[in-house]
């Protein structure tokens, strides 16, 4: 019964690949919308997840590599007239340098510190942002619609070549850090999440593990930090360094799926969106009933959803590990 399931499992997760490939095909454009956002909200979600969940390293200022993104990107793009496809990675890098520096700052830091080092070097990168000149001060800068045009002629076309670019980045993030956690990497993280000390009796390397990918996932949130500046058509220092929306529904997507699992960010943003659909015409109905789940699921199953479900299955549905009695994937 219970393989039976595992593997329902497991033929759901290739259904819904294949449903959002034939997406811009098949949904409309409101709801290619809705999927653009829930798959930006996942790769968020599973970049925090390997960096808190994981690498047990506990920051809330994950949106300063967002908005460092957002506007390296409009500084090669439109300042210095780079292509598209030049200043991309060229955002990326800007973020991964800025990713290795603020580590180099918080890396001595544990717990409540370390959460609120990183808070406020994320405010302190927004404040700077919004000194920076040519980059509409306070108020931000639009894209102009010579640059996304680039995307496409029309705005339906425009919109599925973002969603394509957002879902090819999501599903490159789920593989990278599957890879990651099959590697030697990732038996230390897996160590470091059960038990720092246990991990360090062990001989691994905690520092290394951290920084690893603490500095991994740096340019990856700063390359989203892209894909949101082309959702959005414009950058601003409110929106692109947004601790509610790149951090705070962040870390209720992941506390609420599971911390430290791959299946636990996707099983989150399908309740965050669902209780946002369901709820978003409640006012403030709404953010009170995501307080109140995650205060419950914190209380009573601090593994997450994913955790309860895992408990009956005894065995994850993207396995990560041999298994020691047979060889085979559990």
């Amino acid at each position: 019964m219970t393989s039976g399931l595992v593997l329902l499992g497991r033929l759901a997760l290739i259904i819904g690949l294949l449903c959002l490939c034939i997406a811009p095909f098949a949904f409309s454009p409101a709801r290619l919308v809705l999927l653009t956002q829930a798959l930006t909200m996942l790769s968020l979600a599973m970049l925090w997840n390997l960096v808190a969940g994981y690498g047990n390293v506990m920051v809330i200022g994950q949106h300063a590599f967002v908005g460092i993104g957002a506007y390296a990107f409009y500084g090669f793009a439109m300042l210095a007239g780079w292509h598209m496809a030049v200043a991309l990675p060229a955002a990326m890098t800007v973020t991964l340098v800025f990713g290795i520096v603020v580590y180099a700052m918080l890396y001595r830091l544990r717990t409540a510190y370390l959460a609120v080092g990183s808070w406020v070097v994320a405010e302190t990168l927004m404040l700077v942002a919004s000194r920076l000149p040519g980059f509409g001060g306070g108020s931000g800068a639009s894209l102009p619609a010579s640059l996304l045009r680039t995307l496409g002629a029309r705005a339906p076309e425009r919109l599925s070549t973002i969603y394509i670019l957002v879902l090819v980045v999501t599903v490159l993030t789920f593989a990278l850090i599957w890879m990651l956690m099959r590697s030697r990497i990732g038996l230390g993280l897996a160590a470091l999440r059960d038990s720092e000390e246990g991990a360090a009796v062990a001989g691994v390397n905690t520092r290394l593990v951290r920084a690893a990918c603490f500095i991994l996932a740096a340019p990856i949130v700063g390359l989203v930090g892209v894909l949101v500046t082309l959702q959005k058509g414009r950058i601003s220092p409110v929106a692109s360094f947004s601790m509610l929306d790149w951090t705070i529904y962040v870390l209720f997507i992941v506390v609420i799926g599971g911390l430290g699992s791959l299946e636990g960010p996707i099983i989150g943003t399908l309740v965050f969106f669902l209780l946002r659909e369901l709820l978003q015409d409640y006012g403030t109905l709404y953010l009170i009933t995501l307080g109140a789940m995650s205060i419950v699921i914190v209380l009573f199953a601090p593994k997450g959803l994913w955790g309860l479900a895992r408990r009956k299955l005894g065995r994850d549905l993207v396995p990560l590990t041999h298994d020691p009695r047979t060889g085979d994937l559990p």
